[in-house]
């Protein structure tokens, strides 16, 4: 497609808040029984509040025990805005548990859906009407062609988070270096790799549960990837064998890796006094 647009076209649905802290164990232990029981309880409320938008509402927040040095419990936080997830932010500072939690990572982003097997039919599809590129009429059969499929594929845009036992979450990048540059690779040639990377990932759909969010212009890498799933070794399975295909073997590049295991709301007393 040397004619069309370079850029495939993309849908973008619930915005995402990843909160990563460390627990203040030393001054939690010097705090009175009493109150310690009070910040568990008022905070537990707080947090429910935050899962559900109601008794029957889909999960929007989930809260992880984090394995590892980086820290110790991990927030996620799906909304239909930025201004949603702030809010979120400065509800949470107000709780006292929060006293106790100093932030060592987030990471901000929006659920998106690459369209690499659609751009090219419609980009066509507008040319074939005899529409320039980027005039009015070309925007507006590019738009109408966006809005229907953003109305099919609302469930993926919009999901609950998955209730699966382990998070593991990364961010990514595609590479931009002098010899190796994934933004200078032909359209047709970045679609083939992408759909034979994508038939990776579906092999292990029964498992895993992926969702992709992008953050350029958001945060510092360009996407970040969540997974979810019962059992852990499954990340380190479907992960090692994309590393073996084109798109990641010759053009990823890959943050920190994030470890969680699901901490019910209910649990956090649990947890807060050393037990899961």
């Amino acid at each position: 497609m040397p004619d069309f647009p370079p850029v495939p076209l993309t849908l973008e649905g619930s915005s995402v808040l990843h909160q990563f802290f460390r627990f203040d164990w030393k001054s939690w232990r010097g705090c009175a029984e009493a109150e310690r029981k009070k910040i568990a309880a008022e905070s537990t409320a707080a947090l429910k509040n935050l899962e559900r938008s109601g008794l029957d509402a889909p999960v929007r927040t989930a809260l992880y025990s984090q394995l590892g040095h980086k820290g110790d419990l991990i927030l996620v936080h799906f909304r239909d805005s930025l201004e949603a997830l702030h809010q979120v932010e400065l509800d949470l500072a107000q709780t006292a548990l929060y006293g106790f939690l100093t932030p060592v990572h987030s990471y901000v982003s929006v659920i998106e859906l690459g369209l690499y097997e659609s751009t090219r039919k419609t980009y066509e599809a507008a040319a074939a009407k005899g529409f320039a590129q980027h005039s009015p009429e070309w925007n507006a059969e590019i738009a109408a062609s966006l809005a229907r499929a953003s109305t099919a594929m609302a469930p993926r845009l919009y999901p609950a988070i998955p209730e699966s036992k382990y998070l593991c979450f990364y961010p990514m990048d595609r590479k931009r270096g002098e010899q190796v540059n994934w933004y200078t690779v032909p359209f047709a040639e970045r679609q083939r790799m992408m759909h034979e990377h994508g038939l990776i990932g579906r092999r292990y759909g029964d498992q895993v549960r992926q969702i992709i969010s992008g953050s350029i212009g958001m945060d510092d890498w360009e996407w970040g990837v969540d997974l979810f799933a019962d059992d852990p070794v499954v990340f380190k399975k479907l992960i090692y064998e994309m590393r073996f295909d084109e798109v990641s073997a010759v053009y990823a590049l890959f943050g920190q890796f994030f470890i969680g295991l699901r901490l019910p709301v209910e649990k956090l007393p649990g947890w807060l006094n050393g037990k899961l």
